[in-house]
């Protein structure tokens, strides 16, 4: 790899059709943070800014060609998991990366949609459990996401404080628990937990309904992790992108649904 040669980053989730989330989002914060982009696409959507018409899983052996394409022939510093559409991915998913031992690896746990419907069936949120959680060098989960894999409400500040360190003793390396779902006041705080310090990071709550900013999130985590930054401070650094995203924000379709300005987080005020 010669000096100029940026470092890779793959993510291994779905695509979404309308550009906004998934691979695609994951992708643009890659090249924002001029990390090379690697991509092993789990579930084909056909989507918009109005909700998601049709699904479509490929079959497990081209997914694992996908990702043993990718680890043949890139130097991997960091892998994102998003969205795995069922227990037969999951499994698929684990085993590969068991086997390829990628330095870093953040998992944004995709597992509730926006409406608060549930997107994984009970043995696929056990898999992701018991296959993924013990691989995660950091896991990004929002309340809904958590609640899930806990098994328990969260409705407040201590609930929460709580729950990072549960999910931290489930495995996960480190966790950082989204606040965007928790109303805490005009702040949304988002937790970071690693079994030795503890960090907040706020940011003022936007009057926005956004798409993509949690892919966006765990991506820009792990190209900041790419960069060469602490966990820490790699979070920190990439809630900072997602805000200023926010803030340059657009309406790509026809719906108030609004997508991240990548170009404009990239360059810090």
């Amino acid at each position: 790899m010669s000096p100029s040669t940026p470092v890779s980053a793959l993510t291994i989730a779905g695509s979404d059709s309308g550009g906004g989330a998934g691979i695609q989002a994951d992708l643009k914060a890659f090249a924002a943070h001029r990390v090379h982009g690697l991509s092993a696409i789990t579930a084909l959507t056909a989507q918009h800014t109005r909700g998601v018409t049709a699904v479509h899983v490929p079959p497990l052996d081209f997914l694992r060609a996908q990702i043993d394409a990718c680890f043949d022939d890139f130097d991997i510093h960091a892998v994102k998991l998003g969205m795995l559409a069922n227990a037969e991915v999951i499994h698929l998913v684990a085993d590969a990366l068991e086997q390829r031992r990628p330095p870093q690896i953040v998992i944004d746990p995709v597992m509730v949609a926006t409406s608060g419907a549930k997107l994984l069936e009970d043995s696929a949120l056990r898999a992701m459990r018991e296959r993924l959680l013990p691989l995660a060098t950091l896991l990004t989960p929002n309340t809904p996401e958590a609640e899930l894999l806990l098994g328990r409400s969260i409705s407040n500040a201590d609930d929460a404080e709580d729950a990072a360190a549960a999910l931290l003793d489930m495995g996960a390396g480190a966790v950082l628990l989204k606040g965007g779902h928790l109303l805490e006041g005009s702040r949304v705080i988002d937790r970071y937990f690693d079994g030795v310090s503890r960090e907040e990071f706020s940011h003022v709550r936007l009057p926005v309904d956004a798409h993509g900013t949690g892919c966006t999130l765990a991506s820009a985590i792990a190209a900041q992790l790419c960069c060469g930054l602490s966990l820490a401070n790699a979070c920190e650094a990439a809630i900072d992108y997602v805000a200023r995203g926010l803030q340059g924000g657009y309406h790509p379709g026809r719906s108030d649904v609004m997508v991240l300005d990548h170009f404009g987080a990239a360059r810090p005020a």
